[in-house]
């Protein structure tokens, strides 16, 4: 992040708001506004409502924006493989946010769904998904995960290393699923394209854990073609996460086609599967490609490779999460206390502290990631300041919004919100410092329920089997932060 000459230690994309009230259209929720008091109202729930009821800190999303922009996405990438001839299969990728009710809402717009672990499977299961229309990734998935993947008929595993292809085929065996009823599966393939994001989001380089070469494909792919009880249906990539533009799937995608064609000679693929990844805004600068655009780029990007090669154009797959849920979610903090801090002779900083932290949101910590935030109960008209917004744990990088400009009249007990916080923040989240994690409240319709319960200080200590007496006369025990929940505002 690099910092503009006359402004030190600002990065150079941040720009003094002409209002410091505004929000980006951009980076909140479709369903936010301010309504006439100055509030921050999401899904006709006002901020300060939302507080009242459920407490802070406050994952909030949008359930009306999920769906709408799980319709958009399917229906982007329809009409971009229906002008070809073939069909595509849009997998919401469950590790940005996972609840039972976000499953239920995905898949009633049409969504398959993407899990990694046993865990998240149970989830899946759990909010009703058909076991058909799932697919199981992971580097390592167990052979307790591959049993139950195969006892309720996944649709298809991506296989990540040989010892997995023998393991899975012995599991697929034993379970009488040979022939016509073998189990699919995708191999996951790096194409060597690097994404233009965070080392640790990249996944298509070949220094990493995920999946096979270019070059260790076609021997994997022969394997798994002389077991009877797997079924070989295509490749897969992913290239990375948060990344803006299609050149780099394009590229991915020349690379693939190369291996597609040589793999068709010894059969049938009739699957590729390119991931997901697809950008949003953090930021009023960041400027993510529309999705029809990306759908349209891609998907003409691999129709034409497969043309040169004179190989037929499969079906294809993908599988956007952040792009589905992330600007659907804000997060509701209280502030605790405001220090300026003055760190050289041009510049003063006011450190916002609030009542959540890393434990709600390491993004920040693990990738740098950048934030906004607003006031969410009250305007003002004070002249804005550069403000870092900062979280309660024992951590110097413990940052919510590393760079922002807020009203220098910020002050305890305000309310702030920080937009784009569905995928990911949930996730992520931990208890360090023992801190309960927050709850889930879906808004719709001018009311709010909690979808996924809030953690109490009582809750961690049933886990400690060194613990005695009664904990829940402990004045702390039910919550340190939040009043009981109801069920609607």
């Amino acid at each position: 992040m690099s910092a503009s000459p006359d402004r030190p230690l600002v990065p150079e994309w941040l720009a003094v708001p002409r209002d410091v009230n505004a929000l980006a259209a951009e980076v909140w929720p479709d369903a936010a506004h301010r309504d006439d008091r100055g509030e921050v109202v999401v899904g006709g729930v006002s901020a300060s409502a939302l507080r009242a009821q459920f407490g802070t800190p406050l994952y909030v999303l949008d359930e009306d924006g999920v769906r709408a922009r799980a319709r958009e996405v399917k229906a982007a990438f329809d009409a971009a493989t229906a002008r070809h001839g073939i069909h595509a299969r849009v997998y919401y990728a469950s590790k940005a946010f996972l609840s039972t009710e976000v499953v239920r809402w995905v898949t009633g717009e049409g969504l398959a769904v993407d899990v990694a672990t046993g865990g998240e499977l149970a989830v899946a299961l759990a909010a009703g998904a058909d076991p058909a229309r799932l697919g199981l990734h992971g580097n390592n998935k167990s052979v307790a995960e591959l049993e139950r993947a195969i006892e309720i008929g996944v649709g298809s595993i991506v296989v990540d290393s040989l010892i997995e292809v023998e393991r899975l085929a012995v599991i697929s065996d034993r379970a009488g699923r040979r022939g016509e009823s073998a189990q699919n599966v995708l191999i996951r393939v790096n194409t060597g394209v690097h994404a233009e994001t965070h080392d640790f989001l990249a996944t298509a380089h070949e220094d990493q854990k995920f999946g096979f070469s270019l070059a260790a494909a076609p021997a994997v792919a022969a394997r798994i073609r002389e077991l009877p009880s797997l079924r070989l249906v295509g490749l897969h990539c992913h290239i990375g996460s948060q990344i803006f533009g299609t050149a780099g799937f394009a590229e991915s995608a020349s690379r693939l086609a190369d291996l597609y064609a040589e793999l068709l000679a010894g059969g049938d693929l009739p699957v590729l599967n390119l991931g997901g990844g697809f950008g949003i805004a953090y930021t009023s600068v960041d400027e993510p490609t529309p999705i029809a655009q990306l759908a349209e780029g891609i998907v003409d990007a691999v129709a034409r490779e497969c043309e040169v090669r004179g190989v037929p154009l499969p079906n294809l797959a993908f599988e956007p999460g952040r792009a589905i849920v992330g600007r659907a979610g804000i997060t509701l903090y209280e502030v605790g206390t405001v220090k300026p801090v003055v760190v050289s002779d041009e510049l003063t900083r006011l450190y916002v502290s609030v009542d959540g932290g890393m434990s709600d949101n390491a993004r920040p910590a693990l990738y740098g990631a950048q934030y906004s935030a607003r006031l969410a109960a009250r305007v003002s008209d004070a002249a804005p300041a550069l403000a870092r917004v900062v979280g309660r744990h024992c951590e110097s990088g413990d940052i919510v919004v590393d760079a922002e400009y807020l009203p220098g009249d910020v002050a305890p007990g305000d309310l702030l919100a920080v937009p784009a916080t569905g995928a990911y923040c949930f996730s992520l989240a931990s208890n360090y410092n023992y801190v309960p994690r927050p709850p889930v409240v879906a808004v719709s319709g001018g009311a709010a329920r909690v979808i996924v319960r809030g953690e109490t200080i009582e809750d961690l200590l049933a886990r400690d089997l060194g613990v005695t007496g009664d904990v829940s006369a402990s004045p702390l025990a039910a919550s340190d932060r939040t009043p009981a929940p109801k069920e609607s505002a």
